[in-house]
């Protein structure tokens, strides 16, 4: 317990302090600060795998949606093919429809699906981390007329 003793000489108060006086206050901001940040990182945490999952799903879809865009010369001639443009055209408008844009490729037969943006923090910005990165990318690619993940 702090003490502070007051000593009366020649009419002058004289105040003396324990070396220890503070250091408990000083512990417990030290204290509350990790707990804080513990608590973030598990609020925050938790809400980041649920945003990064739900991106890899969206963004799967817009894969897949792409690369269902087949060429429709090549289907008469016998050949299956993507139509790169419309395969592009049809990911990127299924990521933006479902509330991400992104970005969308072809390579070969492949469509790439790419969603990144910022999720915002709750608790983590207390010691200054406003929002973590998500970028997913994933790929899908159309075999005989079959849509499958690549």
């Amino acid at each position: 317990m702090n003490t502070i003793r007051l000593y009366l000489r020649d009419h002058s108060r004289v105040l003396r302090h324990r070396p220890e006086d503070g250091q408990f206050l000083a512990m417990t901001v030290v204290l509350m600060t990790m707990f804080l940040a513990l608590t973030g990182l598990v609020a925050d945490g938790g809400r980041y795998l649920d945003a990064k999952q739900a991106a890899a799903s969206e963004t799967e879809q817009a894969a897949r949606a792409g690369a269902s865009s087949l060429d429709v010369s090549q289907l008469h001639a016998g050949n299956i093919a993507l139509d790169p443009a419309s395969a592009v055209t049809a990911a990127e408008n299924f990521m933006t429809t479902s509330g991400r844009p992104g970005t969308a490729w072809v390579v070969g037969n492949t469509v790439y699906a790419e969603i990144s943006y910022r999720q915002p923090t709750q608790l983590l910005g207390i010691i200054g981390v406003g929002s973590l990165q998500i970028t997913v990318t994933e790929s899908a690619t159309d075999v005989s007329g079959n849509t499958s993940e690549g």
